[in-house]
């Protein structure tokens, strides 16, 4: 529901006005005027994407939570593509570590077994020790929006609690990296073992999450 999402960053989005994305995102965040956004009932994450019509395509894994979402799926104006939560993080990491895909029995003998990916393409059903597995093809974006707890100029950053979410596979799966922080401190300031995520895959650092 938007939570590790970095709110300064959709906010840029939504000002630049761009159109036509293909989303990666666990949730489609919550729209406006939902109570769950609590003060100001304000949209939250990739919900204030949607509530500009700024998706084309959504590929995620819980996506049944902003209203916006299903509505614009239902006048065909939004596509979405539902991948199981644990085989959406698999797919994530495999492109984060440059794999060729992952391995997973979650989805055999199902729909999910024969309809096609996210892109279109053809699902591989291997066979290993007579057990059937569904070879899953990693995800990659262009462009990657990660929110930090505490992120060094350098790029080191670390996400508290819950808003670890996918940001730290996702940090690793993109061409282009831009973290929001909360806090930005300087090189060695804290012990390195404060982060999680080194600063060699971030491209640009921006605070005031």
């Amino acid at each position: 529901m938007g939570t590790g999402s970095p709110e300064i960053l959709m906010d840029a989005l939504v000002r630049k006005g761009v159109k036509h994305l293909t989303v990666i995102g666990n949730d489609g965040g919550l729209a406006e005027g939902q109570p769950a956004n609590g003060p100001g009932n304000t949209p939250r994450g990739i919900g204030k994407l949607l509530d500009k019509h700024m998706v084309d395509h959504i590929i995620g894994s819980h996506l049944g939570v902003n209203p916006r979402l299903n509505d614009q799926f239902a006048d065909s104006s939004l596509k979405y593509t539902l991948i199981p939560q644990g085989t959406f993080a698999e797919k994530i990491r495999a492109g984060s570590y440059g794999l060729g895909g992952v391995l997973t029995h979650t989805g055999i003998d199902t729909p999910v077994e024969t309809e096609k990916d996210e892109l279109g393409r053809d699902k591989i059903v291997v066979e290993i020790d007579g057990i059937k597995y569904l070879c899953e093809r990693p995800l990659y974006a262009d462009y990657a929006f990660c929110r930090a707890t505490i992120c060094d100029r350098f790029g080191n950053f670390m996400c508290a609690k819950s808003t670890k979410t996918f940001n730290y596979v996702m940090a690793g799966a993109a061409k282009h990296v831009v973290v929001a922080t909360e806090r930005l401190v300087e090189i060695a300031e804290l012990d390195s073992d404060t982060f999680a995520v080194s600063g060699v895959m971030v491209d640009n650092i921006v605070e005031g999450e």
